[in-house]
């Protein structure tokens, strides 16, 4: 066999092993393990309201808020119907590694305990808390849902500036 026919069949074999290779790699990135962008889109979005003075008011049935409004526009954004359930941040982190719900909103500062159990968006804005200090807020996703979590940040980078 002469050099140069060896050469071509070691460069034939590296061409055939990329295409291979890329076509394993076919699958769209980023990935949502339980489909919740898929499921959420023109469906339900399950949203998590824990009260937190002006961002998430909870009064008798009716809920209102700076975060309240946001997620109302991103399930709009989805062609969803938002569905509120109300807890504290303990409660509805464990319904978010629960799958029971989809978000949830509450003036979680972006240093919470719970992002290790959980997703969460980049900050999306700052408040200043009760210490006269900037405390930047992140909205909560669930665990390994990095699509659900992509269009949700992309949603906040549209509509929200960080200041």
């Amino acid at each position: 066999m002469s050099h140069t026919h060896s050469r071509r069949r070691v460069t034939a074999l590296i061409g055939l092993s990329l295409i291979v290779v890329l076509a394993g790699c076919s699958q769209a990135i980023p990935v949502d393990p339980e489909g919740t962008l898929n499921s959420v889109r023109n469906g339900t979005l399950r949203i998590g309201l824990s009260p937190n003075d002006s961002l998430v008011e909870i009064k008798g049935s009716s809920y209102q808020g700076s975060e309240v409004e946001l997620v109302k526009d991103f399930a709009q954004s989805l062609g969803a119907k938002p569905e509120f359930i109300v807890g504290g941040e303990e409660s509805l982190v464990k319904k978010l590694e629960e799958d029971q719900v989809d978000l949830v909103v509450g003036g979680i500062s972006s240093k919470t305990p719970w992002s290790k159990m959980v997703g969460m968006t980049r900050p999306y804005t700052q408040v200043i808390d009760e210490k006269g200090k900037k405390e930047k807020l992140v909205l909560l996703v669930p665990p390994g849902e990095n699509a659900f979590l992509g269009e949700l940040e992309y949603f906040l980078d549209q509509t929200q500036e960080m200041p």
